[in-house]
């Protein structure tokens, strides 16, 4: 069993297939028609009637976006407090 090419999809692309299923041309004839993996149909269309963009960021929900914040937010004050650290280090020995 061969292992299939990951292919990319223009945006125009992904819109014209969606505009085919929204124009009642049936599901099962775009995947073969096309070579598409259902998955891929049902996540464009989605992507489409949710927020008009193909791009994964313009899809998150409110919760996974506050998450990533979260995330960067953290990593930040973890930053600033090894470097608090090293600075109390060197005072330190500076004054013993």
């Amino acid at each position: 069993m061969t292992k299939k090419e990951h292919r990319t999809f223009t945006v125009e692309f992904k819109q014209q297939i969606v505009q085919l299923f929204l124009y009642c041309k049936p599901r099962k004839d775009i995947i073969r028609e096309f070579d598409l993996t259902p998955s891929s149909l049902d996540k464009w269309v989605g992507q489409s009637q949710k927020s008009g963009s193909f791009k994964e960021r313009d899809n998150l929900t409110a919760e996974q976006k506050e998450l990533i914040e979260l995330r960067k937010r953290n990593k930040q004050l973890e930053m600033e407090n090894d470097i608090l650290k090293q600075a109390a280090l060197i005072l330190g020995r500076k004054y013993m």
